[in-house]
C-alpha cells in the first residue's frame, strides 16, 4: 500500500511538473506603435521588479495587433494587444469566431495626434479643413469633386507656407491612421457641402502623403532630414523630440496635455490594450503585468508614463479602469455600438 501511495505521489508530482512546463511565464504583447513606448516602459519595469521574464512586445500597428490577437487561443497567439483606437465590433466578432470569447478592454489614458515639422520652420496654424484639403484624394472645385490638385500649401490658402505638400503618415493598419481619418477626414468632410453631408476618408495616393510604416520614430527621423515635410504621429513622440520638432495648432488649439485631456484639442483620442482572459491560467504573470500597468504609479497624475507623454485619465475614470481589471470584465460587441 505504501508503495502504491508513493508511486501515486510521484505520478502526481510528475504531472505537476509537466503542467508547469507547458505553462508560459513570458507574456507576449503586440499592437499599436503609439502605445508601444508606454507598454515598453511597463514591460521593462515588470522584468526588473518581478520574478518573471520581461514580456516580449512587438509594434505591429493597432489593426495588425488585433488581427494577431483574434487569431485564436493558445501558445502561438498574443496575450495582449495594444491599440490607439477602440477595437471594432467586427473585430471582436472575429475574435469570438476564432474562440477568443473572453476579452477585457483596458483604457490607459489619452493622446493627441500631432501634425509636426522640423523646428527649423516657423510654427504653423491650421484648420481641420485645411489639413483635410492637403490629404484628401478628392477635393471640391467649383461645386464638384476633383482629384486633389494642391501641390503646395499656399495653393490651399495664400496665408500658408509656399512649401510642397509632403506628409509622412501612418499606414492603413495603424490606429493612428484610423483615428486621423475619423477625427480629421470625417469631421471636416461632413461639414463641407460638396460631400453631401457624407464622411469622406480617402487619402491621396499621388505622392503627397507618404506611407511611412508603423514606426513613429522613423517619421521623426525623416523630419530631421526632410525639413520641408510634415509628419503625423502621437503626442508622446512630440514630447520626446520637443527640441527638434514643433506641431501645428489645429483650429487655434495647441496639442498640449490639458487640451488633449479635456478634448479641446480636435485630434484627441483614447489609448487601450486588450487582455485575453483565457490565457490567464496558462500565463501566470498576465494579470500581475496588467495590475502594474493600471497602477497610479504608472498611469496616474505624475506617474512614470505621464513623464514620457501619456495624458492621464481623470481620477474617477482611472479607478473605474482598475475595477474593470479586477473584475476581468468581459467586453461585449454591444459595448462598442
Amino acid at each position: 500500500m505504501n508503495r502504491i501511495l508513493k508511486n501515486t505521489a510521484i505520478a502526481v508530482a510528475v504531472m505537476g511538473v509537466a503542467g508547469v512546463a507547458q505553462a508560459r511565464d513570458q507574456i507576449r504583447i503586440v499592437g499599436s506603435s503609439t502605445v508601444y513606448p508606454f507598454a515598453s516602459y511597463v514591460t521593462e519595469e515588470f522584468g526588473a521588479v518581478t520574478e518573471y521574464p520581461t514580456p516580449v512586445i512587438e509594434s505591429t500597428g493597432s489593426g495588425g495587433g488585433i488581427r494577431l490577437f483574434c487569431n485564436g487561443v493558445g501558445e502561438g497567439t498574443p496575450d495582449i494587444s495594444n491599440a490607439s483606437r477602440r477595437i471594432k465590433a467586427s473585430e471582436l466578432e472575429r475574435c469570438a469566431e476564432n474562440g477568443v470569447t473572453d476579452v477585457t478592454e483596458v483604457k490607459i489614458g489619452s493622446d493627441g495626434i500631432v501634425f509636426a515639422q522640423s523646428s527649423e520652420n516657423d510654427e504653423l496654424e491650421l484648420t481641420l479643413e485645411q489639413l483635410f484639403l492637403a490629404v484628401a484624394a478628392q477635393v471640391p472645385q467649383n461645386g464638384e469633386l476633383v482629384d486633389n490638385p494642391y501641390q503646395r500649401w499656399s495653393d490651399i490658402d495664400s496665408s500658408l507656407p509656399d512649401r510642397e505638400i509632403s506628409i509622412y503618415g501612418p499606414p492603413s493598419t495603424s490606429g493612428t491612421r484610423d483615428a486621423f481619418e475619423e477625427l480629421v477626414m470625417e469631421t471636416a468632410s461632413e461639414d463641407m457641402e460638396a460631400y453631401g453631408g457624407e464622411a469622406y476618408t480617402e487619402i491621396r495616393a499621388d505622392g503627397a502623403y507618404i506611407d511611412a510604416g508603423e514606426n513613429d520614430n522613423l517619421i521623426v527621423q525623416r523630419l530631421s532630414e526632410d525639413t520641408d515635410a510634415f509628419g503625423i504621429f502621437g503626442y508622446s513622440f512630440l514630447e520626446e523630440n520637443s527640441r527638434s520638432l514643433n506641431a501645428a495648432s489645429i483650429d487655434g488649439v495647441e496639442p498640449e496635455p490639458e487640451a488633449i485631456s479635456s478634448g479641446d484639442y480636435p485630434i484627441a483620442r483614447s489609448l487601450f490594450f486588450y487582455v485575453k482572459n483565457q490565457h490567464a491560467d496558462d500565463v501566470p504573470p498576465l494579470y500581475d503585468y496588467v495590475d502594474m500597468f493600471v497602477s497610479e504609479q504608472m498611469i496616474g497624475e505624475g506617474g512614470y508614463l505621464a513623464d514620457i507623454g501619456l495624458i492621464p485619465l481623470p481620477e474617477s475614470e482611472r479607478e473605474q479602469v482598475r475595477n474593470t481589471v479586477e473584475e476581468r470584465k468581459q467586453l461585449q460587441a454591444s459595448d462598442l455600438e
